[in-house]
């Protein structure tokens, strides 16, 4: 049977898809912990920025400005961290698409020829209804033709 030929292509296919679905997960996962971090880090940054006290001291105002342009630093490249992670995620969505595209498509397939077997398997029944009740038919046509005896 032609739908059955399909099964093993059919396990391939959601075992891909399954697959992918576990990667898009794992680098949601990788986003949200990546976000977390920048956001901790522009709160961080946030409250570093306002004044707590006026430093009066040159070199603890130059170690404060220093610290606070490698915090800046720090949340630029976590902000470029975070978008190279979405744009990760976008194709892993994407792949997920196309596999679950590829699995229903195939799905549709095998449905389609399960239907067609039952139709056959349902044609050839009445077929062989049709045959028997003609048979008996001739049967009977046959005995009623017989002289009696």
């Amino acid at each position: 049977m032609r739908s059955q030929r399909l099964n093993p292509l059919l396990k391939v296919v959601q075992e891909r898809q399954d697959s992918v679905a576990r990667e898009l997960a794992e680098r949601d996962r990788a986003l949200a912990e990546q976000q977390a971090r920048l956001d901790a880090l522009q709160r961080y940054a946030a409250e570093y920025a306002t004044p707590t006290a006026t430093v009066t001291h040159p070199a603890l105002l130059a170690n404060r400005l220093a610290f606070r342009e490698r915090l800046d630093a720090a949340v630029v490249e976590q902000s470029r961290v975070v978008d190279h992670s979405r744009l990760s995620c976008d194709v892993e969505r994407a792949r997920l698409m196309l596999a679950s595209r590829d699995t229903h498509v195939l799905e549709k397939l095998a449905a389609s020829y399960r239907a067609e077997e039952v139709r056959h398997g349902e044609r050839l029944g009445q077929r062989e209804l049709d045959d028997l009740g003609a048979r008996r038919a001739r049967e009977r046509l046959a005995a009623d033709a017989e002289p009696e005896a």
